[in-house]
């Protein structure tokens, strides 16, 4: 008898794991309301994801932030981006603050297995990580997109080193089909566990490369119909590798019990253009950015046959990125911390039709691209049911005015006034928080990341940020030379100042010796000093013509501290493109 109790037991336990539905969240990167041919495009083809839209219940009135980081890390966090701190694309403000918890650690903690493929955005150092944010297994580019400053040197979309677990690894191949090839791998090898994969890709995303068959067939009508026929094509190779996972999925016997959602980061970049003459954006205006419409509502398609979320339904309830963890822990039947304090709300009844609406409430788009916090009226966005007030001025009814033409603030005062307080009693409530006062930190001294990397893409100033390798390449001077560290152990560090990238090395003064793929046109720069300040210690050295990095040995007290580093060329100074950071005794 015993020896069958056991066996009852373990039965029942591999019934209620095979219960537990996998989970693949699919996020694309500004792609806008508009930009499916479900959603109405008339001449976009998606052929695959017009047949998951046919399969899912679609949220139609689901909401983002306008730019995104913002946007991932109030889906990582259930937290507004005003109240994680990641309110920016760069500056120091796209970095997750104070190890919250994630939504892969709630599965983690669960039972899932978890993975990251693609492109996370909210920290490239020790403890924001997605290793360090509750994914097992991660294969990522870095930074804000491929290509960037803060990326792999030489990565341009094709046949690109991406990092596994932080590790750099050469891929082959087309970054989209290569997130899309290790999604499949990464079910092939955990299918008999469930599992979590945040498939962030980086397409759409400028730049626009992709082969040119993909775009072709909208070649015809580039600047005259569409903004960018490359644009297109990215999105027609998005779909592509959709209907391919959705065929192994099936293959895999995992369709049924796999909940998979199709959603976008922010409005449309290439899509539509800001005049309205050219592209499609579903009849709304506003594009990623903007606090308008079509900024921040995107696609939002789900589907989950075992749980009964299928067959092609439109639910219009006024819903947010912030949401999701509480939704997804509900139709997982997920334990969640007892100290979690999320923005959102779960609306899994709405999905599963045990409701057909949720309690009236009030979604904020708050964000500004630059270190200093979102401001509390201007350029905010406040939304409650149809009502959109922006800049706490304008009002207007979206059910009426999808082009948010009309204002009707004066018609509605007591409308604009309930916002008003709203917002107001929300800002209070951010600024209690240790994210809204305090910068992201990169960790300096321990043993779970040695060495750290920081670039002046991340660096907080005055200047406007630059992101890209060329920019670097053609030695483009910016101002920004603040990065905000946290020492984990006293003791003696090395800070090493350098013009190039260590995969790509080259003195200060001159160039690299290799351009990977034959890139950029490399132009020297001439300074002849770094200087560094650093824990009330500023110090000064020559830079001679065989440098390839300036170091500086410093003494470090356990701690919170700012790290200013510059060039010096006469009486000029700019930011350090790249500093390496490890502790040294």
């Amino acid at each position: 008898m015993k020896y069958l109790y056991h066996f009852l037991i373990l039965i029942s336990a591999v019934m209620l794991a095979q219960k537990q539905p996998n989970v693949i969240l699919i996020l694309t990167d500004d792609q806008g309301i508009g930009d499916l041919g479900c959603q109405g495009n008339p001449w976009l083809k998606t052929p695959h994801l017009d047949a998951f839209y046919k399969q899912s219940v679609r949220m139609t009135d689901f909401h983002v932030s306008p730019y995104c980081a913002p946007t991932r890390s109030a889906i990582m966090t259930g937290k507004y981006p005003i109240n994680n701190g990641v309110w920016a694309t760069y500056k120091g403000r796209d970095a997750l603050s104070g190890n919250p918890t994630t939504m892969a650690d709630v599965f983690k903690q669960n039972g899932y297995k978890t993975a990251l493929i693609g492109k996370w955005h909210l920290g490239d150092n020790y403890p924001s990580r997605p290793t360090d944010s509750g994914f097992d297994v991660v294969i990522q580019h870095k930074a804000g997109g491929v290509g960037e400053l803060s990326d792999y040197w030489g990565n341009t979309y094709f046949d690109d080193t991406y990092f596994v677990n932080n590790e750099p690894k050469q891929f082959k191949g087309y970054c989209t089909d290569v997130w899309f090839d290790e999604t499949m791998k990464f079910i092939d090898t955990n299918k008999n566990k469930p599992f979590f994969i945040y498939l962030p890709t980086n397409a759409p995303h400028s730049p626009w490369n992709v082969e040119s068959k993909y775009a072709a067939p909208y070649k015809h009508l580039e600047g005259n119909t569409i903004v960018n026929a490359d644009f297109y094509g990215m999105i027609a190779n998005l779909d592509e590798n959709f209907g391919r996972l959705n065929q192994f999925l099936i293959d895999k016997n995992l369709l049924e019990n796999t909940i998979v959602i199709y959603m976008t980061d922010n409005g449309t970049s290439g899509g539509y253009s800001r005049n309205g003459k050219l592209g499609y954006n579903k009849n709304f205006s506003g594009v990623k950015g903007d606090k308008n419409e079509g900024g921040h509502r995107v696609p939002f398609f789900i589907r989950w046959p075992n749980g009964k979320i299928e067959g092609g339904k439109d639910v219009e309830a006024l819903t947010a990125h912030v949401d999701l963890i509480p939704t997804l822990a509900s139709l997982c039947q997920l334990k969640l911390p007892k100290q979690a304090d999320w923005d959102g709300i779960d609306f899994s009844a709405l999905l599963t039709q045990k409701k057909d609406k949720v309690q009236e409430r009030t979604v904020f788009v708050h964000h500004r691209q630059d270190w200093r916090p979102p401001m509390d009226i201007d350029e905010t966005c406040v939304m409650k049911e149809q009502w959109r007030l922006i800049n706490g001025k304008e009002l207007y009814n979206i059910h009426n005015d999808t082009k948010q033409q009309h204002n009707l603030a004066s018609q509605y005062p007591e409308i604009v006034a309930l916002l008003l307080r709203e917002n107001k009693q929300f800002v209070a409530n951010a600024k209690r928080k240790s994210e809204y006062i305090e910068l992201p930190m990169s960790t300096i001294g321990s043993k779970i990341q040695d060495e750290i990397k920081l670039t002046i893409q991340h660096a907080i100033g005055e200047d406007a940020g630059i992101w890209k390798c060329e920019q670097v390449a053609e030695g483009i001077k910016n101002r920004n030379n603040t990065h905000a560290l946290e020492v984990e152990k006293t003791g003696e560090y090395q800070i090493s100042c350098r013009r190039w990238p260590k995969e790509c090395p080259g003195t200060i003064l001159g160039i690299p010796k290799e351009n990977p793929k034959n890139l950029f046109e490399y132009k020297t720069i001439k300074p002849t000093k770094v200087r560094i300040s650093i824990a009330n210690q500023m110090l000064e050295k020559e830079i001679l013509p065989t440098d390839e990095e300036v170091n500086f040995r410093v003494h470090l007290d356990k701690g919170k501290t700012l790290l200013v580093n510059d060039f010096v060329e006469g009486k000029e100074t700019y930011g350090v493109y790249y500093t390496y950071i490890q502790k040294i005794n």
